[in-house]
This record gives C-alpha cells, sequence and structure tokens, in this order.
C-alpha cells in the first residue's frame, strides 16, 4: 500500500522544505500539499515535481481558518485516499505582529539575548481578527481547524492494526502563561499565537491519551528559529540585513537558531523515521543546528498536565458540535 503524507501549508518555508525532504527520503510516497492559495499550491507542486521526476505529488485547497474550507477538503481527502499515514500540521498565522522596541533594545544587551530572538519572547503582540465562522483567527487556523480536520479524517487515521501519526509544528513561543482554559480562544489576551501553540501541545497529549489504542500517534515539533516569510513580516527589511550576520553568529552559542526553512524541518523529517510507540507523548521534539551545520533532534519535555490536556480536548469537541449546529442551521435557513 503507497504511504500517505498530507502537509498543511506547504507550499513555502518549512512545509516546503519538509517535502522536499520526504520526498528525497521516499520517492514512493503520495504526497498532498493542503494549502490555502491554490496558485501558490501548484507553482509548489511544480518545484517538487521539477526536481522530483516521476513523484506522486497532489495538491488541495485547505483554509484551516474556515470550517466550511475543513469540512469540504475533508471530504476531498477521503474521496482521493483509503488512508492517510502522516497527517503534518504544519499551517499557521501570527496576524499583524507588534514589536515592543523598548523590550528588544533591553534585551540585546541582557544574557537572554539568545533566547528573546529564538522565542521572541516578550517581544511581540499580535492583532486578532475574527473569522466569519464567529471564531478568533490564530485559534481558528493553528489549532482549531487542524483539530476539526482530525475529527473529520479519523475513519483513515483510526485503522486497526495500522500506525498513523499527526505531527504539529508548534513553536519555542508556545507558553503557558499565554494559556488560559477559560479564554481558549484567547479573545481577551494580546498573546494568540502564543496561547494556540500551547493549545496545540497540549491537545497534542490528549490525543495520544485518547487515540493510542485505536492506532493514532500525535507528535509535537519546534523548529527553533527559522527564517520565513512570517519571520521576515515582523520588522522592516533593512534590519534583517543589518542583523541577520549578527544571528549567524549568535548560532555558535545557542543550537535553536536553525535559520533556514530546511534546518527548521529537522525534527519533522526525523519523526518521519521513527516507530511512534518509542516516542515520548510529553515530548516536544526540537530542530536543532550546531554552529558548524549540524542538524540534530532533541526532545525536551512540555510544560503541561493531564488535567489540562484533558479539558481543552473536551472543550473542543463542545466547539465542535456547537460549530455544526450552526451550519446545519444556516442550511436550514439557506433553502
Amino acid at each position: 500500500m503507497e504511504k500517505v503524507v498530507i502537509v498543511t501549508g506547504a507550499n513555502s518555508g518549512i512545509g516546503l522544505a519538509l517535502c522536499e525532504r520526504l520526498l528525497t527520503e521516499d520517492a514512493q510516497l503520495r504526497l498532498c500539499l493542503a494549502c490555502r492559495n491554490a496558485r501558490r499550491a501548484e507553482a509548489a507542486r511544480s518545484a517538487l515535481l521539477a526536481s522530483h521526476a516521476g513523484a506522486r505529488v497532489d495538491s488541495l485547497h485547505l483554509d484551516v481558518g474556515s470550517v466550511q474550507s475543513v469540512l469540504a477538503a475533508a471530504q476531498e481527502i477521503k474521496a482521493r485516499y483509503s488512508r492517510i499515514h502522516f497527517l503534518y500540521l504544519n499551517a499557521g498565522i501570527m496576524p499583524n505582529p507588534r514589536l515592543d522596541a523598548k523590550a528588544l533594545f533591553k534585551g540585546l544587551f541582557s544574557r537572554n539575548v539568545a533566547r528573546m530572538f529564538a522565542t521572541a519572547d516578550g517581544l511581540l503582540t499580535q492583532q486578532d481578527l475574527v473569522t466569519a465562522d464567529g471564531l478568533q483567527e490564530v485559534f481558528a487556523t493553528n489549532l482549531f481547524g487542524h483539530f476539526l480536520l482530525i475529527r473529520e479524517l479519523e475513519p483513515l487515521l483510526c485503522q486497526a492494526g495500522h500506525a498513523s501519526r499527526v505531527v504539529w509544528t508548534s513553536s519555542g513561543n508556545a507558553r503557558r502563561s499565554a494559556f488560559s482554559l477559560q479564554d481558549v480562544q484567547h479573545r481577551n489576551g494580546s498573546e494568540p499565537y502564543s496561547s494556540s501553540k500551547y493549545a496545540s501541545d497540549a491537545l497534542s497529549l490528549a490525543l495520544n491519551r485518547h487515540k493510542n489504542s485505536q492506532g493514532l500517534f500525535s507528535s509535537v515539533i519546534c523548529p527553533g528559529l527559522v527564517m520565513t516569510d512570517l519571520t521576515y513580516g515582523i520588522l522592516p527589511s533593512f534590519f534583517w540585513t543589518l542583523i541577520l550576520p549578527f544571528m549567524w553568529l549568535i548560532r555558535f552559542f545557542t543550537n535553536t537558531f536553525t535559520l533556514t526553512p530546511y534546518n527548521g524541518a529537522e525534527a519533522l523529517h526525523w519523526l518521519f523515521l521513527q516507530n511512534p510507540e518509542s516516542l515520548d507523548p510529553r515530548a516536544k521534539y526540537h530542530s536543532l543546528t550546531s554552529g558548524f551545520g549540524t542538524n540534530y533532534t532533541q526532545p525536551r519535555q512540555m510544560d503541561i498536565d493531564d488535567e489540562t490536556s484533558d479539558e481543552l480536548y473536551s472543550k473542543l469537541l463542545e466547539l465542535e458540535r456547537v460549530v455544526g449546529r450552526q451550519l446545519s442551521e444556516e442550511k436550514k435557513l439557506a433553502r
């Protein structure tokens, strides 16, 4: 049976680098690029086929920030494939990030300068929006859309006698202090990205507790500090021109500065080669790069407890039911 791998947010950055690495590792797999922008997805598909002649690469329209798009994409996936071996949940947004210039200047002259750049801890706030479904945009895109996709694809992911993998692209910016079970959508805070990434870490733990017995295994990775379109959008281009040489220098003192999408995809690729039953469900697998450019993966324990992860899982199940009822009512009104 062919090995089916789906990657969300696959048209650029870490997602595209992962696809390139996977095809180099296994030319026989069936790869699906699930992307919001159809034109960019097709361009990525063409680039992959140009470098991997004969590879089987599909594209699929998927906006994980839209409930209807997720449901439609799930139906299309179920029509195309009989089983999913890997589902890489890589798509994510950080809308309108704002830099605290005072915190940046202060951090440049502190002992925490490497951590500051690696995690953006205390540097960024984001202006969140509300989707057409009435959900907070960052929560919907980074967490709930992916959760709903997993739920819809359970018949292809949970099959007796076969192990399937879900892998989340998280962040070093995922922090317990940014997350609240009383406000899982982060409507009242200023760090929706950090909140959503901590929630994905917690959800991964809950999925393992509830779904391992059905053959579904979930893992979380941190790509390190990677220069992507998302990263470059935080600051003016001239700033990056000035600071990039400094960042390459810092890499000799901290292994979290992976910098390139290829390096950032290291843990994603490493997980592709592992036996899921040998992995630690409480670990976040970090992509790391030495000062001389050697890539490797290292597990680090996550700051998450079972009670928090299970309560989040229950809240997401309830929200799934609420959204489902809303869609049913809208369909009735449209008739």
